[in-house]
């Protein structure tokens, strides 16, 4: 499936009103994800919502897509199409939601020591989430991949990092590094101002994260020269 195809799929689709952007969500707005509750250990207490269309593709996929701060699953599915595409293609879509409890801007805590270790924290809710669907649906383990936006980018980073033997893939858009911060301040400072850590430096961090021997997924990241949130430097 290309880029193109997808974005011409998407723009036959019904448009959004002016009130429905990617960062808010009515409550009354209806959604295809369904929470599922019970997924295994949740350290990192992360809300599991998923859309798994009736028609499976043969050896289906799994996207798991990571929303941004401020916003939900169903606000970010509802801006960006992922239910739509994974109906018309026919793969499973996992959205982990964070929750106010655990950061009050809703992002991934993508900078806190305790949850992007492998096997704790947010990390390991996910890892739980993406298990329970691969053994419920039967998806096939060497089509599991992974996006995210912003902060949900930079969890992204953090899950091909610490489970790189889980992903084929990956796309980071408008994320950050792994490991360039490890508390609020320096992931605040982060963002402004991208890493001041080396190539080679974030190379470590990242083989060390893992006992991981074997090939590495495939990284795509998208990054805007202009974005004035999350500096460019980061890509």
């Amino acid at each position: 499936m290309s880029l193109i195809n997808n974005v011409e799929f998407l723009r036959h689709l019904p448009k959004m009103n002016a009130f429905s952007g990617l960062g808010a969500l009515a409550p009354a707005v209806p959604t295809p994800l369904v929470e599922t509750t019970e997924f295994g250990v949740n350290p990192g207490d992360l809300k599991m919502f998923s859309f798994v269309p009736a028609q499976l593709a043969r050896s289906p996929a799994l996207v798991v897509v990571l929303h941004g701060c401020g916003q939900t699953a169903a606000s970010y599915d509802l801006g960006a199409g992922w239910s739509a595409l994974a109906a018309h293609y026919g793969f499973a879509l996992l959205m982990p939601e964070q929750q106010a409890a655990n950061n009050g801007n809703t992002c991934f805590n993508w900078f806190n020591p305790q949850d992007i270790a492998r096997g704790q924290g947010e990390a390991a809710s996910i890892r739980q989430m993406i298990a329970h669907l691969v053994g419920t649906h039967e998806i096939d383990p060497r089509r599991i991949y992974v996006t995210g936006l912003s902060a949900g980018g930079a969890m992204a980073s953090v899950m091909l990092t610490t489970y790189p033997d889980v992903f084929a893939a990956g796309a980071i858009i408008a994320g950050l590094p792994f490991g360039v911060a490890t508390d609020l301040r320096e992931a605040l400072h982060a963002m402004m101002h991208g890493s001041a850590l080396s190539a080679p430096e974030l190379g470590g961090l990242v083989r060390n994260a893992s006992t991981h021997g074997g090939a590495w997924p495939k990284i795509s990241v998208w990054h805007g020269s202009a974005d004035r949130t999350v500096h460019p430097g980061n890509a």
